[in-house]
């Protein structure tokens, strides 16, 4: 199979930091295979039920091609990862059992550790970062587990996993994306997907440390060559897409803080890697505005909430950025819904403003009694809804008597915006006072 990488992405030189030979991390042998893939399926059959496939006409419609999403958010703990975690748990022998396991998560990976392990009578310690949201260090304690936080990132709470419990007690040390047994595990939803969507012509794949892509890459690809693979990342850390042009793993620095923090692996797994860059066929990756509208479409037609990892297939999907898709069966993992609900109140208003239905502008209006008034009933003829204003009078030098407002309204969309501007714009043509100019912020 080819593949490609999104022009959005800059080279590995810039963003990538130089590693001799002997730096580069290398995977572990022996490679799962299809094999290992549907062992994992039949050895997790008992503790993770099969997940819906359903297809959504509002998306397709909107995509143009038949858009099936796969529900990974309905599992127990909100993500595919308990897939992965079951099956390398049940991987372990009776003496690695006895001593317990430990993982470095800050989110989905520690709560599927943390349910399965103790749903199979294993101690589980789990090391999350000191940033890591208060809900999840919560959830993983009501599990059963054993939470440490340690550190500000992921390296650090690994890092400290791995010298306390496995050096220091001889636990085993589960990796969220790069373990054979958790590449098997994942793929089940590849083995799934296969299975449940009538001659499937692609599957768009979430892709951080890689884990899930080469999970699914290995059974979609054994079943139907034919099928195409895409991976999708944030375009804030492009992880996969430089290692495919390296040939080797490239440790990246964020560029900035992503909507899909899930995702945001600054070095892709090589064990990952090595399965799934021979059968991957393209990797793109969306901006933080696509992936806020994508969780804002989710929620409207779908009735499904996704944090921004889960959301960036469909992401992917609606901002175009995949080839040759229009008419085809395309299937896309929800891959989690554990967002927190402050973080989906600030998602839900970025993509109202990326999507046009929420606008901020300033006018300058008559200070004298009735001034607002006015303004604020032309808004209302034009359908708008208000949701924030201020105003501010010691910083309008033009007029003693003027005042600047600030609004933020609702509207139904860019047409709606612009009409509402020309409303504005023909007002101040007349000169009649109601409104003087427009102020510091202008609708364009």
């Amino acid at each position: 199979s080819s593949s490609s990488s999104s022009s959005s992405s800059s080279s590995s030189e810039k963003k990538g930091e130089s590693a001799s030979a002997s730096e580069i991390p290398q995977p572990q042998t022996p490679l799962p295979t299809f094999e290992t893939v549907s062992t994992a399926a039949f050895r997790i059959r008992n503790g993770i039920r099969r997940t819906r496939t359903s297809r959504s006409e509002a998306l397709s419609e909107l995509a143009e091609c038949n858009l099936f999403l796969k529900h990974e958010h309905d599992l127990p703990t909100g993500s595919f990862k308990e897939r992965g975690a079951r099956n390398a748990l049940l991987c372990l022998t009776d003496e690695q059992r006895a001593k317990g396991v430990t993982c470095a998560s800050a989110g989905n990976h520690a709560l599927a550790v943390a349910k399965h392990a103790v749903d199979l009578g294993i101690t589980a310690n789990v090391v999350m970062p000191t940033t890591a949201p208060l809900t999840k260090s919560s959830r993983c304690a009501q599990k059963g587990a054993n939470v440490v936080l340690h550190g500000e990132t992921i390296a650090d709470a690994a890092l400290y996993a791995k010298e306390h419990y496995v050096e220091g007690k001889g636990m085993t040390y589960i990796n969220g994306f790069d373990d054979p047994a958790i590449i098997a595990g994942a793929g089940t939803v590849g083995l799934e997907l296969v299975e449940d969507v009538e001659n499937l012509d692609v599957i768009v794949v979430p892709t951080g440390g890689g884990g899930l892509l080469a999970g699914i890459c290995l059974a979609a690809k054994t079943i139907k060559p034919s099928i195409r693979i895409i991976a999708v990342e944030a375009e804030r850390m492009p992880s996969f897409s430089e290692a495919m042009k390296a040939g080797h793993p490239v440790k990246l620095k964020l560029t900035g803080a992503t909507l899909a923090d899930g995702l945001a692996v600054p070095c892709v797994g090589p064990t990952s890697l090595a399965v799934a860059a021979p059968l991957v066929d393209e990797c793109v990756t969306v901006t933080e505005n696509d992936i806020a509208i994508a969780v804002l479409r989710l929620m409207e037609t779908e009735h499904v909430v996704q944090e921004g990892a889960g959301a960036v297939g469909v992401a992917a999907v609606l901002a175009g950025v995949i080839s040759d898709i229009k008419g085809k069966n395309v299937a896309v993992p929800l891959c989690g819904g554990n967002i927190d609900t402050t973080v989906l109140g600030r998602v839900i208003d970025r993509a109202l403003v990326s999507d046009e239905r929420l606008a901020r502008f300033s006018v300058v209006v008559s200070d004298r009694p009735g001034g607002i008034a006015r303004l604020t009933r032309i808004v209302a003829d034009a359908g708008a809804s208000i949701k924030e204003i201020e105003h501010e009078r010691a910083w309008q030098q033009e007029d003693l008597y003027a005042v600047e407002v600030i609004l933020t309204v609702e509207v139904r969309g860019g047409d709606h915006l612009r009409e509402l501007r020309d409303t504005f714009n023909e007002i101040i043509a007349n000169n009649d006072g109601t409104i003087i100019s427009w102020g510091s912020y202008r609708v364009e």
